[in-house]
């Protein structure tokens, strides 16, 4: 695609919980550190209403990156269940979470389709979820399209949506993004997180390549320093 020939629609993703796995197994559901574009491309997806087995392939086109606002917190729960017919218990599964953590997601693509994506996420037909369907969101998804820009420069641009605690403990001059890597870059790392079908009877992803960088911090508004003890100081 040609430069500004694109849109982008940008998402915020921030919530308690977060879990966006990339390389589960059963007995430990782990988590990356940022979102993933197959839990992106499935929370679309299901803003639109499209069962599993439907056809991906538009929305795996779309150009994906994120941008690490608020990082929060890795931890680590323990489940363990029953069978449901034999009352058998099963084995105790380990499963990893983002405590507190807040992300600005953009994918990019052709105007049509990301004015609809748009739609269907101030619309949802499926309840969104932030990787798995115990993470609701805690804020509004939606955060606008920019049109006649680019991935890179849209994520370089959004205010940042860190939350006033965390403004106030923490104030990093770059921001981590990761981008799905241009055909004119160098090699980045490669995941497996490219959905092909999320058919549960067959789910196939394929990999992509991603590349690191960092994006200067856009200015937030300003949040005045507070002294809790203030109110019981003497006059």
């Amino acid at each position: 695609m040609e430069r500004y020939a694109v849109s982008v629609l940008l998402l915020q993703l921030a919530g308690p919980l977060q879990s966006w796995g990339a390389a589960s197994r059963f007995p430990r559901r782990s988590t990356e550190s940022a979102p993933t574009k197959s839990g992106v491309v499935g929370l679309l997806a299901a803003a639109q209403g499209r069962p599993r087995t439907a056809d991906l392939s538009d929305l795996t086109a779309l150009r994906f990156g994120v941008r690490i606002d608020q990082p929060g917190a890795r931890v680590r729960d323990y489940h363990a269940t029953h069978h449901q017919v034999s009352g058998k218990a099963m084995p105790i599964t380990e499963r990893f979470y983002l405590a507190d953590a807040v992300f600005l997601a953009a994918v990019e693509g052709e105007r049509t389709l990301i004015e609809k994506l748009h739609s269907a996420v101030q619309a949802p037909h499926f309840l969104p979820f932030l990787g798995r369907r115990a993470c609701p969101p805690a804020r509004p998804l939606e955060q606008g399209i920019q049109h006649e820009t680019d991935l890179e420069e849209a994520l370089r641009n959004h205010p940042w949506l860190a939350s006033p605690w965390y403004r106030r403990r923490a104030a990093p001059k770059h921001l981590p993004v990761l981008l799905d890597s241009a055909p004119d870059d160098q090699p980045g790392d490669i995941v497996s997180d490219q959905p092909l079908s999320f058919d549960p009877r067959h789910r196939r992803y394929a990999r992509r390549s991603v590349r690191h960088d960092t994006v200067p911090r856009p200015g937030a508004h300003a949040i005045p320093a507070h002294d809790p003890m203030l109110p019981l100081e003497d006059d």
